[in-house]
Parts: structure tokens; C-alpha cells; sequence
């Protein structure tokens, strides 16, 4: 029997294809039944210090996703770059690189809310720090938060997840304006040919600048970005390295 191998799926690489089929299923499960097997609690990565953090939550935390646009551009941007990728590199090199630069996104995430938390609670009391550990999780569960500015803040970076392949996706982006600095992209909405090594600068300088300002007002883990941007650059330089000491260098266009 013939099969045909002409279809969509099958001209992206294995690995592309399967991060993407994954980070689906993953997502569709979770939209199914999250709410009846608390996937959250056991997929997404949370604070070391809270109640619900498991190390393997640094893996799985990227294969979660909330909405429909979050994981619809995250793959799309897997689509685009990481294919492209997969073919220069190969299947395994593409996937370590893919898994580290997820990896050193939650790192750099986890350590700036270190940072943040510390931060407040040099201004509390004992018992206020208590309370919010002993107790956020279930108010931020009921739609609710502390009216205390510093409590409600600590409840926040404390007791809220993160989820995601961005830190990945950044990672790739990375990896993509390096390689091939002088390729020019069309934005979806900012229909003008850029670069991909000024797109990439843009995006990591404009994710440096939310990062302190927002501050994680807008729910977005922009430092996860940048760690996972900045994971992707020194695995680059340090493969670059490796590459032309072994006689292989890496082809730029």
C-alpha cells in the first residue's frame, strides 16, 4: 500500500512537527478537563518557595498554554523559524537547543521574582510574609487578592504560574537572527521588510524595557523572553566556538 507523504504535516521536521502536535494536545487536554485534574497545579511552572512547585515543572511548563491566540502564535512562530533550524541543525541539536532555551527562560524568570520578592517583603511584617504563603493560593483561586498593596503584589509573583513555550520560541528567534542576520522578515501587523538580526535586537531591547516597567502588570513573563533570548545567544556562540575548533563552522546567510 502507498502512503502518501505529500501532506502538510509530513514536509515539516520531526521535531518541529512533534513540538507543535504536542503543545496541542497538551492544550486541548487542558481546555477539556484542566479544570477536573488540575493540570495547572501539576504542568505549570510556580514559585519554588510555593506549595505547589515540583521540579519537572520546568519542563512541562512550556508545552502549557492559556488561550487560543497564546498558543496559536507561539507554534506559528515554531512553524516559521524552528523548521528552518531543524534542517541546518539537525533533530537532536534542534531539540536540545529548543529544550535549554525553555529551560534558562523559567531560570532567569524564577530569579528575577526571587529578586521581587525579597524585594517586598523587606517592607512586611513576619505575619503578613505568613499569611500570604499560608493563604494567597486560595484567594487569587477565588477571583480575589489582598487590598494591601504589598500583600496583594507578594500574592501575585508568589502564587501565580507560568506557562508557555515563549522562552523557547525567543530561543529560536535568537538562534534564527544569528544564522541568518540579513534574511528580511514581513511582520503580520507592521507590514515593512526588517532584518531578522534588527528584529531580533528590537524585540529583546522592547522586552528588557516592559520587563522593568510593567513590573508583571501585564501578565506577561517578558523576562522569561529574555532568558530565553539571552540562553540562545551564549548556546550559539559557545556551539560557533565548538564548531570551528572541530572544522565545522555554522552557515550564515
Amino acid at each position: 500500500m502507498n502512503q502518501n507523504s505529500s501532506g502538510f504535516m509530513s514536509s515539516i521536521p520531526v521535531v518541529t512537527r512533534n513540538l507543535i502536535i504536542i503543545n496541542f494536545l497538551v492544550w486541548i487536554a487542558d481546555e477539556l478537563l484542566g479544570s477536573r485534574l488540575n493540570m495547572s497545579n501539576y504542568l505549570a511552572l510556580h514559585y519554588f518557595y510555593s506549595e505547589h512547585f515540583m521540579p519537572h515543572q520546568i519542563i512541562t511548563y512550556m508545552f502549557m498554554h492559556g488561550s487560543l491566540g497564546h498558543i496559536f502564535f507561539n507554534m506559528f512562530a515554531v512553524y516559521m523559524f524552528g523548521r528552518t533550524l531543524e534542517m541546518v541543525w539537525g533533530p537532536k541539536r534542534y531539540l536540545v537547543y529548543y529544550m535549554l532555551t525553555g529551560i534558562g527562560a523559567a531560570a532567569l524568570q524564577m530569579l528575577i521574582t526571587y529578586i521581587r520578592v525579597h524585594s517586598i517583603e523587606a517592607n512586611m511584617s513576619a505575619e503578613a510574609i505568613s499569611t500570604v504563603y499560608n493563604e494567597g493560593m486560595g484567594i487569587l483561586m477565588s477571583n480575589r487578592n489582598y487590598t494591601d498593596p504589598d500583600m496583594g503584589a507578594l500574592n501575585l509573583l508568589v502564587n501565580t504560574s507560568m506557562v508557555g513555550a515563549s522562552g523557547a520560541v525567543f530561543g529560536v528567534l535568537v538562534a534564527f537572527g544569528m544564522l541568518f542576520p540579513n534574511v528580511e522578515l514581513m511582520m503580520l501587523f507592521f507590514p515593512v521588510p526588517i532584518k531578522a538580526k534588527w528584529f531580533v535586537i528590537g524585540y529583546g531591547v522592547m522586552e528588557l524595557f516592559l520587563g522593568i516597567v510593567d513590573n508583571a502588570g501585564d501578565n506577561v513573563a517578558h523576562f522569561a523572553h529574555l532568558g530565553g533570548l539571552i540562553t540562545g545567544f551564549f548556546i550559539i556562540l559557545y556551539w560557533r566556538k565548538k564548531g570551528k575548533a572541530n572544522g565545522h563552522n555554522f552557515r550564515e546567510y
